[in-house]
């Protein structure tokens, strides 16, 4: 049976893809299968609408703060599946959607993936990881290459458009405070929210 919803804290997380555009020095899916208390997130096919829907008929959607697209592969990889399925939560619940994020959705699916978010996911958290572009393509080596950094700076601003709550993450003691205070400078002046979150979460 695979994963394809699961708890985290107060939050019903969404797990659509293994597919993603990055390699990551420090992802978790490297040394684990699973996070907090859920199955192995490691999914054996691309689920399908259908597959994904059955699962949601188990969910009470009541229960959650929100539910998050996040799972162990890029949410956008499943873009479509993934706009079909907020969709479908919405039409159920008016629990808020959380969209966590590389930021690279665009270059992946070949077009500008922002506008077709609206009305669908509340808040776009995106993983900054670092302020500087040369060690953001060290550590989280995208398959398309250095131009990555200021693509997802690029996205960033353009989901701040549209969507009501962007913020941009890096993780708590992976980089230092004068590094961190570079990235409040960075995200202020993109008009979006900085996060330092906690290892794991």
């Amino acid at each position: 049976m695979m994963t394809i919803f699961y708890e985290v804290h107060n939050g019903l997380y969404v797990n659509l893809t293994n597919k993603c555009p990055c390699n990551c020095t420090f992802c978790l899916r490297k040394t684990m299968e699973s996070v907090g208390g859920s199955g192995p997130l490691w999914l054996d096919h691309s689920p399908s609408k259908e597959e994904v829907f059955a699962a949601l008929d188990e969910q009470d959607l009541s229960k959650y703060e929100e539910v998050v697209f996040c799972g162990f592969g890029e949410p956008t990889e499943a873009f479509e599946l993934l706009k079909e399925t907020a969709a479908e939560i919405k039409s159920r619940s008016c629990v808020p959607i959380r969209l966590n994020t590389n930021g690279l959705g665009c270059l992946v699916n070949g077009r500008d993936i922002v506008p077709e978010m609206a009305g669908l996911i509340d808040t776009v958290s995106i993983s900054l990881n670092t302020p500087d572009p040369e060690e953001y393509y060290n550590i989280v080596r995208p398959r398309f290459g250095r131009a990555s950094h200021a693509e997802m700076l690029r996205f960033a601003a353009e989901c701040a458009k549209v969507i009501p709550k962007v913020v941009l993450t890096t993780v708590d003691t992976t980089i230092p405070k004068e590094e961190e205070e570079k990235c409040r400078q960075i995200c202020e002046s993109l008009g979006v929210s900085y996060r330092i979150r906690p290892w794991e979460e």
